[in-house]
This record gives structure tokens, C-alpha cells and sequence, in this order.
């Protein structure tokens, strides 16, 4: 449980909803249902073992903030998921009805257990231990099967390390949704990628013979699209994003656009993700302004994939 101020309030709720739900609890010292209400929030705090965090806010002296949430009664309780109020509740629920609340919003064992797992996966994977950490992302995808978190990680690295029929069996049930979320069309081009490196006779060309093959026609799609693929294998992606974007710029349909499609995989699949703790920007939902949240420069990379994504809509123009 933590006492909550305005000094507080953008470090302890807004950024802490960043990674793990928090329960603002709006009372007074005054109030008859906030007194029957708190120690069964406290209970259920302690009980949950880090689920939630319990705020409380004194309304009567943080004034500013109770009008920020347009605070009319108490008690009242608002429920924060990443920086913003995803619920909330008036008055002193039994403690089966709070039960009911938390259980809509908060992890399950499974959740937590599959996020402890891919915690250690990428633990792994940064020691360069990558068949441990394809291991834990795994066991973390049979945990919690709902995870698109993990099923993108246990995917794209399953490629990477040529595992392609294990990438391809994970991949499965998220592109049989309607519609396919973009990052997971972006490991189908990725899969389609290795599989023509692996399994087809032009992926075992060097780029040297593919751009002999360009030399002699430069309308060659066959050979541009190629040797992208090869490319993309070997992590070249600028080099491959010049050949793809040649074949859009002469055609921009050839073969059902699939130049096009592999271009965007790579720049979805180089968009480095967003950090937990981010924060959209210098105002939280109450509309309470935030000190201190400085924007985070672009890196080259970012700087890279910016510059790419205007070249593609030039083509495309």
C-alpha cells in the first residue's frame, strides 16, 4: 500500500501502471464505507502477492487530484493499466464482489508464470544461450497459450535459429485470425524468407550470381526477389530493402505485391519495441500534467526505418 501525493502520484501510479495494475483508492479519514472498505483492499493486496499495488489519496488533501478524476463520491476506487483508467467502482464492495473486479483485469497464475519464463528466455538469450532461451519460450507458450507476446518471440527466433518447422506450428494460429496482426504477417514474410534460403535451389546462390542474373535484365523480379530473401537470411536488411524496393518501383504488383509485403515485414520486424514504461505523453487520463518526460531521441536504427518507411511511400505514390 502507498500513500499518494501529486509529488508522487506520475511515479507511483502513472509509470508503476506501466507494469503491474494499480488500484487507486480515493477516501477520507471522515468516511464511514472507506474504513469498512480499506482493510479488505489491504487484505486482498497482500493476499494477491504483487498483482496489483493499492494507492490510496486522501481526498480532502489532495484535492487536485480527486478533481483531476472528477472524484463526486466516496469511497471510489479507479483502476490504472498503463498510465490510463481501464474501471473503477463506487462504494464499499464485499469482499467477493472485489474478488469479481480484480479477477477481470489482474494476470492469471498462468500469466505470471509464462511472463516469469520469458523473462528468463530473454535472460537466455542475451548470454547468447539461444536454445535455452527457445526452450523457455516454449514451455512460456504452452503456459499461457493466449500470450502474443511470447508467441512472436518463440516464432522469431525459431526462424532465426532455422527451426523452421517449430516457427511455422506456432505461427499458425495467429494467422488464421481475421484480420492477421501486422507482426505476425511480418514473420510469415521472415518464414517464407528461410524457407526459400532452405529449401529452393536459387537460395543456395551467392548475391554475386543473383546480380549477374540483374545485370542482364534489370526487370529480372525473380532474381531482385531472390536475392532479397538471401539477404534477409543473413540479416543484410538495408540490402535487402534497396532490392525490394527496385522490384516496387518498376512494378509495384508483381506477384501480388509481395516485394511490397516482404518490405514492410523487415521494417516491422527492425521496429524495436516499446518500452514498458513509456508514456504517451506529458498527461495522464485524469489530465493531470507530468513533469520530467522527456522525449527519447531516435536511434539509428529508428533513424534507418524512418527513412525507409518515406522511400516506400515515395514508391508507392
Amino acid at each position: 500500500m502507498i500513500d499518494i501525493t501529486t509529488e508522487n502520484f506520475e511515479t507511483e501510479v502513472v509509470l508503476a501502471s506501466q507494469t503491474v495494475p494499480v488500484l487507486v483508492d480515493f477516501w477520507a479519514p471522515w468516511c464511514g464505507p472507506c474504513k469498512s472498505l480499506s482493510p479488505v483492499l489491504e487484505k486482498l493486496e497482500t493476499e494477491m502477492d504483487g498483482r496489483f499495488v493499492l494507492a490510496k489519496i486522501n481526498s480532502d488533501e489532495q484535492q487536485e487530484l480527486s478533481q483531476a478524476f472528477g472524484i463526486r463520491s466516496i469511497p471510489t476506487c479507479v483502476l490504472m493499466v498503463g498510465g490510463k483508467p481501464v474501471d473503477g467502482f463506487m462504494g464499499a464492495l464485499t469482499e467477493g464482489k472485489l474478488r469479481e473486479f480484480l479477477a477481470k483485469h489482474l494476470p492469471s497464475d498462468e500469466e505470471l508464470q509464462a511472463e516469469d519464463t520469458a523473462q528468463a528466455a530473454q535472460e537466455h538469450l542475451q548470454s547468447g544461450d539461444v536454445h535455452t532461451a527457445l526452450e523457455h519460450l516454449a514451455q512460456a507458450l504452452h503456459t499461457d497459450p493466449a500470450n502474443d507476446d511470447v508467441r512472436f518471440d518463440f516464432v522469431k527466433l525459431a526462424i532465426s535459429a532455422g527451426l523452421l518447422d517449430q516457427a511455422a506450428a506456432a505461427l499458425a494460429p495467429a494467422m488464421a485470425r481475421i484480420p492477421v496482426a501486422l507482426r505476425f504477417e511480418a514473420l510469415q514474410q521472415f518464414l517464407n524468407a528461410m524457407e526459400f534460403v532452405l529449401n529452393d535451389p536459387r537460395g543456395k546462390l551467392p548475391p554475386t550470381e543473383f546480380d549477374k542474373l540483374i545485370a542482364a535484365n534489370k526487370r529480372d523480379f525473380e532474381a531482385r526477389f531472390g536475392k532479397a530473401r538471401v539477404l534477409m537470411a543473413t540479416s543484410q536488411w538495408e540490402a535487402a530493402l534497396d532490392e525490394l524496393l527496385e522490384i516496387i518501383m518498376r512494378d509495384k504488383t508483381w506477384d501480388a505485391q509481395a516485394p511490397r509485403k516482404t518490405f514492410v515485414a523487415i521494417l516491422e520486424l527492425l521496429t524495436p519495441p516499446k518500452p514498458k514504461k513509456a508514456v504517451a505523453d506529458n498527461k495522464t487520463a485524469g489530465g493531470i500534467e507530468l513533469a520530467g518526460l522527456a522525449t527519447v531521441e531516435q536511434d539509428e536504427q529508428s533513424a534507418m526505418i524512418s527513412a525507409y518507411r518515406r522511400r516506400l511511400s515515395m514508391a508507392l505514390n
